[in-house]
């Protein structure tokens, strides 16, 4: 049973005007949107490289400009883009002082994304950054050992029930959710048959997943604090 085809992730923008609140709200809006892709993992890169790239448009360009937050894949590449008006104020990589108030931002963003570059037409400059996900398709999942491990086990109960083998696209993606369902409620059988606590086991479960997800994030964290002091 694959899962490559179950998940949709379509390009979706977002206009805002280069104020200090609208960054924060961008953050919070790709957090979200990543959430729904199934992108943890480079949730926090990303809102490090929507904060630089909105906040190079209000220092470089101006408080107040229209702009515009261009979210979308690029292969297994997570792609962002910021489009605003002017084409003159160009985004640079600074040798910026450690001490510096200004000048890190593109550094930050050269340190954690894979590339990114400007694109200039007549009447807009596009700054962009592509972010590697750990796909192995675009419309695949992040493969960690434990996204590993569920694979296999849908991918047998797929061979022996074929009622949950997921098809593709939105549809499909709803039926491996059922399959998954079906899964746990079994496992929870299984605890109840054995005479394990089911309310005890689901709390650990729960709390073992939410330190995964922690590590991770405060590694990333840690990384992005080491680059902001280490930027020369």
């Amino acid at each position: 049973m694959s899962q490559e085809a179950c998940m949709w992730r379509k390009s979706w923008d977002l206009a805002f005007t280069a104020e200090p609140t609208e960054v924060a709200a961008l953050r919070r809006v790709m957090r979200l949107h990543l959430s729904l892709w199934g992108l943890h993992e480079v949730t926090d890169e990303a809102q490090l490289c929507v904060s630089e790239l909105a906040s190079n448009v209000i220092t470089h360009v101006g408080l107040g400009t229209p702009a515009t937050l261009v979210v979308s894949m690029n292969g297994i590449h997570l792609r962002i883009e910021v489009h605003d008006p002017d084409t003159r104020a160009l985004p640079t990589l600074l040798d910026a002082k450690a001490d510096a108030e200004s000048g890190r931002g593109m550094a930050l963003v050269d340190a954690v994304a894979a590339r990114w570059g400007v694109q200039l037409s007549h009447d807009r400059k596009v700054t962009w950054c592509e972010l590697a996900t750990g796909l192995t398709s675009p419309n695949g999942h992040v493969q960690c050992p434990g996204v590993q491990r569920a694979e296999t086990l849908l991918e047998f109960y797929a061979g022996a029930e074929p009622r949950l083998r997921p098809g593709t696209g939105r549809l499909g993606r709803a039926a491996a959710e059922e399959s998954v369902i079906t899964v746990i409620a079994d496992f929870l059988h299984w605890l109840r048959a054995h005479g394990c606590d089911v309310d005890e086991a689901l709390d650990r479960a729960q709390t073992r997943y939410d330190a995964e997800l922690n590590s991770y994030g405060e590694g990333v964290a840690s990384r992005v604090e080491q680059l902001m002091e280490e930027t020369p």
